[in-house]
């Protein structure tokens, strides 16, 4: 017997299957178009995915925004006025303010808390001093027009700090002064103190002229810090004009309003209503609160302050090609807010409103 030299060309059934073993052109074709079809239906399913978690996250960071924003106002306005009451009363009805050469406010009416209407959103200017015990004040013990002050009791203020000149008065012009020098007081000399013109508030010449007498008022003031919210290009910006910078807050604002909450007398604590920064001298508060200025920036108890925003990413329409992301335009203290695209209902909007009561006016 011998071997059989080529088992594979063995004839029959059993030869025919070993020779057919492994996959034809067909299967390899037919596995090709299933694992594209999977591809292309995992690809779709992650794109979805992804444009749904980018509107997820320009909504979530558009509320974010908004928030903080309103937080870093809040606080501001909660110091409003901080240093420029004393006594439990507003010393200053107008006021004398300059930076280095340049004046900022030349005898102008003065409020701390200032809202100025706009079209679509508002103005609001907040000012107030750093220290938290500014406000403790003194008399002076001679007349002065703001180059020195001799004063009647210890002041605790250092040289490089801003301090008050008041008139005793309400309805003079108030004149803020950088110290430049202080002389303690002895037994004889009272404490003095210098203002020249190396002085942050001191260098400035205002045409309205601002004089102080005996027993006039000085109030410590330390720093001083004035912010201003307003609306540009879309943009919720924070300006210092004694700094004479700026920063972005929020992008795509729809709205930046405000309204004073007021009572009805300087004397009384019970908020009346809230009124826009418009002219109400024939309305119900008789009132011309355009410019709030005088005995009324004693009226005002707090700001109410709101915000509207629109997401940045703009969602797809519905299988009929109608944009539903919203289904009305947004509203800020009952008025309708105009977006600024035409496509407005393919995005989302966020309202958020603010309360502050303003605790240096009310106490």
């Amino acid at each position: 017997m011998c071997a059989e030299l080529h088992p594979h060309r063995r004839a029959g059934p059993q030869g025919l299957r070993r020779r057919q073993a492994g996959l034809s052109i067909v299967e390899i074709m037919v596995g090709m178009v299933v694992a594209l079809l999977v591809a292309l239906a995992a690809t779709g399913g992650a794109a979805v995915f992804t444009a749904s978690q980018r509107q997820g996250v320009g909504a979530g960071g558009m509320a974010v925004n908004a928030a903080t924003a309103l937080a870093a106002i809040k606080s501001d306005v909660a110091s409003a006025g901080l240093g420029f009451f004393g006594d439990s009363k507003f010393l200053c009805h107008t006021l004398n303010l300059s930076v280095d050469a340049t004046v900022q406010m030349d005898g102008t009416s003065f409020a701390p808390a200032r809202i100025t209407a706009g079209t679509g959103s508002d103005q609001l200017d907040v000012l107030f001093a750093s220290n938290v015990d500014s406000g403790a004040n003194v008399l002076l013990k001679g007349a002065t027009t703001g180059d020195e002050a001799t004063l009647m009791s210890l002041l605790p203020v250092a040289a490089g700090q801003a301090v008050l000149l008041a008139p005793a008065s309400a309805g003079g012009t108030c004149l803020v002064r950088s110290v430049t020098a202080t002389a303690a007081a002895t037994d004889d000399v009272p404490q003095t103190l210098t203002f020249d013109n190396t002085g942050e508030h001191n260098a400035a010449t205002f045409t309205s002229t601002a004089s102080f007498v005996e027993k006039d008022r000085v109030a410590l003031l330390g720093g001083l810090q004035w912010s201003r919210y307003s609306v540009s290009g879309g943009n919720l910006t924070l300006a210092r004009p004694l700094l004479g910078d700026s920063a972005v807050l929020v992008r795509n604002v729809m709205a930046f309003r405000a309204q004073y909450g007021v009572s009805s007398s300087a004397s009384s604590s019970t908020l009346m209503g809230w009124q826009d920064a418009v002219d109400d001298t024939s309305g119900a508060t008789g009132v011309n609160w355009s410019s709030v200025a005088g005995a009324n920036v004693e009226r005002v108890r707090a700001l109410r302050i709101g915000l509207v925003t629109r997401s940045p990413q703009r969602e797809k329409e519905d299988k009929d090609g109608n944009c539903v992301a919203s289904e009305s335009k947004p509203v800020l203290f009952g008025e309708t807010v105009e977006p600024d695209v035409a496509d407005w209902a393919c995005y989302r909007y966020r309202s958020a409103v603010v309360v502050v009561p303003l605790r240096n006016l009310v106490w």
